[in-house]
């Protein structure tokens, strides 16, 4: 049986409040589809847009696209290392960890919290475009939309992750990285829809036998 961070027992078949207040306890929730719709609806128009406009080089928003994508898995991966798994040194930071990611290992099968909030998702889609804009101008369109595609991508694995079982294919990997994270090594296997950036910063897992793993895999619908 795993832990969360605040040494409570994984009961994955249930939920956690977070607010007392119907309308704010509400607005931690969503469904996966309406994040997916928001970003992958967000880059597929900002790209249209960005190559109907014409300012840059039809191959230009091609690599700016994949570089936005691959940016964005890098700040999955420092988002989740050093934000959602904070050191809880003091009270404040303690709740704070609950609140962003700790009630997720408590509860791993609430789908309904396996995604973003509709409200967070439209602010964080638009601010991204405003930045990206302003630091890379025409570039930036492109960029935002390889950026808000990883994002949509992290999600469809992160929701597949926790209601799928493994599929017996090479995307099993993933499966299994992360399996590892919420159920061996919390302090490793920070990349989720990409274990890339644990290889370059050293925070791969340690090695499991198959047959320990597979009894934890098991346990997932």
């Amino acid at each position: 049986m795993g832990v969360n961070h605040l040494n409570q027992k994984v009961d994955s078949d249930k939920t956690s409040r977070l607010f007392k207040s119907e309308i704010l306890e509400s607005l931690t929730r969503t469904h996966i589809a309406v994040p997916l719709t928001v970003f992958y609806g967000s880059a597929l128009g900002i790209l249209v847009y960005s190559f109907y406009l014409g300012a840059i080089a039809p191959w230009s928003n091609l690599y700016f696209f994949v570089g936005g994508v691959l940016a964005f898995t890098l700040i999955e991966y420092l988002v989740h290392r050093y934000a959602f798994h904070i050191e809880m040194d003091t009270d404040a930071k303690a709740r704070f960890q609950y609140f962003v990611h700790g009630a997720h290992h408590a509860f791993p099968r609430d789908k309904s919290r396996l995604a973003m909030p509709p409200i967070a998702s439209i602010l964080l889609a638009a601010g991204f475009f405003i930045l990206y804009k302003f630091i890379m101008g025409y570039n930036g369109l492109p960029f935002t939309a390889g950026f808000l595609s990883g994002y949509a991508i992290y999600l469809c694995i992160h929701y597949s992750l926790h209601s799928f079982r493994p599929p017996k294919n090479v995307l099993k990997v993933l499966w299994r990285h992360h399996a590892m994270h919420h159920f061996k090594q919390q302090d490793a296997a920070f990349g989720v829809s990409s274990p890339l950036w644990d290889l370059v910063f050293g925070t791969m897992p340690d090695k499991q036998p198959n047959d320990k793993l597979s009894r934890t895999e098991s346990k997932r619908p």
